[in-house]
């Protein structure tokens, strides 16, 4: 998994956090779901495309923390 980790991190501070101004859209969709915001089915597939990135970066590092384990 660790030749993938080079794309997950690209793709996590790329397509994870755009748009980057005000504030990355990723984070202001967890704001509405932390105060409770009516959240709309357009919402919900932002947080799904946003979010991706940052699931396949988090899988690729704790697969490569097992690797290490089994290999010790």
């Amino acid at each position: 998994m660790k030749k993938y980790l080079g794309l997950a991190v690209i793709s996590s501070l790329t397509l994870g956090l755009a748009p980057f101004t005000p504030e990355p859209h990723i984070w202001k969709q967890f704001l509405n779901l932390k105060l409770g915001r009516e959240m709309f089915f357009m919402d919900w597939i932002d947080i799904l495309l946003h979010g991706t990135p940052w699931v396949f970066l988090i899988v690729a590092l704790v697969s490569m923390v097992r690797e290490k384990k089994v290999k010790k």
